[in-house]
């Protein structure tokens, strides 16, 4: 057989296009919890990809005082929350390059709130996770989100108390989307179910393998490169729901060649360096089948995700520890690649709400996480699992995660929910039939939050399920 060339890509450019790679377009950070320490003059300016490195050594620095951290894309500085920080240690993270910053709520707190928010409203179509520029942990509900359910919501979220976390409302629906990089298609009873490849890896027997959406590995296990084609991949490993959603799926054919880049359409690539943790406030680019290539800004880390479970009519399926993010997805783009223009591989495609048309939040499983869980390697045998601090160190910290729920939670991990993560599946609907591509986020392979759907915003992705692509009719769990 010959040996198949496995490239990372996208079926089809959108929107933006190559281009975006080359141009500092993306929204500049706004510092949104108060004025920060004035820039002193031992602040660095620093490249995005630099910003989670720093964050971890400042993190050790502050010990119990560190309180989460972003970066300011406007001033390129990474900005560091301290509560109670003892003078000493405030003056050695100025010197070690960051901004302080004085807020009120310690991670302690966060984390507090995020284990209350999980305790008394794990409710399908909602999410937190905390944000490090308000110091507070955002909780979101979508557009399934109403009556008793918005009522129960409401109600705890004010016995938070005042300055501990903010509620908002997203239109759409949490639901998981199929694809991202390279659509990759799986043939199941009921239909058929399409994804994307999200990074090539090389397995820990040295095997040439791929990582996607959790959900996907959870649907199907054989996969092709084309509609009708024989499988090429088989999955080895899945998560989801849970503590994240990610696959990693093995090649057939050892001597395939998974080179470590992403296709982002017009003969444009780009080359993974590294895997890499995100950090709020950075610009990252997030690659589709479906709707191509969108960028955004990452808003929240270790979130929390609670979609409707797709086996039980009553149930939630909650996924802890992704990346929030305001890049728009839809049906079909579950499991693709998100990444920064300097190459760090940072996410796989998970779920979420809206569209590429009005927008919303879309959540990402962290690279540095599956690498960890899976034993994989990037690429050829880059960065592997480690790369990073992991969601809470780099991101906004605010707790051991900087998630927004247990996992990544303010509590545990600086997030505010349990993980923060966005839903237990985030996203099973992902899996967009293959026949649609990017059909309606209606056809819900699986409760989770769907990138492709256009349903809803970070925030809102417990809702109704994942979008299929389109074709596929439910598969249940993915």
């Amino acid at each position: 057989m010959p040996k198949r060339k496995a490239a990372i890509a996208v079926g089809g450019v959108a929107a933006l296009g190559a281009a975006a790679l080359l141009l500092p377009h993306a929204n500049a950070s706004q510092d949104q919890g108060g004025a920060m320490a004035g820039g002193t003059a031992d602040a660095k300016t620093l490249k995005a990809g630099d910003a989670s490195d720093l964050a971890a050594q400042v993190q050790k620095i502050l010990g119990d005082a560190f309180a989460g951290s972003y970066y300011d894309s406007g001033k390129k500085q990474l900005v560091v929350n301290v509560v109670n920080g003892d003078d000493n240690v405030v003056v050695q993270a100025e010197k070690a390059g960051a901004v302080v910053r004085q807020v009120r709520n310690s991670t302690a707190q966060l984390t507090s709130a995020a284990r209350t928010l999980k305790a008394r409203a794990t409710i399908p179509g909602t999410s937190w996770a905390v944000d490090p520029r308000t110091d507070k942990v955002l909780v979101t509900a979508d557009s399934t989100v109403t009556g008793a359910k918005w009522d129960r919501l409401q109600s705890t979220v004010r016995s938070l108390g005042s300055g501990t976390a903010t509620l908002k409302k997203s239109a759409g629906t949490f639901k998981t989307f199929v694809s991202g990089g390279d659509a990759i298609f799986s043939q199941v009873q009921g239909g058929n179910v399409r994804c994307s490849l999200g990074f090539n890896v090389t397995a820990s027997d040295g095997s040439p393998a791929f990582l996607t959406a959790g959900h996907c590995g959870v649907a199907a296990k054989d996969w092709s490169d084309s509609q009708t084609g024989e499988p090429i991949a088989t999955v080895d490993q899945a998560t989801f729901p849970g503590e994240g959603d990610f696959s990693l799926v093995k090649y057939n054919d050892p001597g395939t060649q998974a080179p470590s880049e992403v296709n982002t359409g017009d003969g444009q690539t780009v080359q993974i360096k590294q895997a890499a943790d995100a950090t709020v406030g950075t610009t990252v680019f997030r690659m589709g089948s479906t709707t191509g290539l969108h960028d955004g800004q990452v808003t929240g880390l270790g979130a929390t995700v609670n979609f409707q479970s797709e086996t039980d009519p009553n149930g939630v399926d909650t996924v802890t520890g992704l990346i929030q993010t305001n890049v728009c997805a839809e049906a079909g783009d579950s499991g693709g690649s998100l990444f920064t223009q300097d190459g760090s591989a940072l996410g796989l495609t998970s779920g979420g709400s809206g569209d590429c048309t009005s927008g919303g939040e879309t959540f990402f499983q962290p690279v540095t996480t599956a690498l960890q869980a899976t034993g994989a390697t990037l690429g050829d045998g880059g960065a592997g699992a480690g790369a990073g601090n992991g969601a809470g160190d780099g991101g906004n910290g605010a707790g051991d995660q900087a998630g927004a729920g247990d996992q990544a939670g303010a509590g545990d991990q600086a997030g505010a929910g349990d993980q923060a993560g966005a839903g237990d599946q985030a996203g099973a609907g992902d899996q967009a039939g293959a026949g649609d591509q990017a059909g309606a986020g209606g056809d819900q392979i699986g409760g989770g939050a769907d990138p492709s759907d256009p349903a809803g915003s970070a925030g809102e992705q417990s809702g109704t399920g994942a979008a299929h692509d389109g074709s596929s009719s439910e598969t249940g769990g993915h």
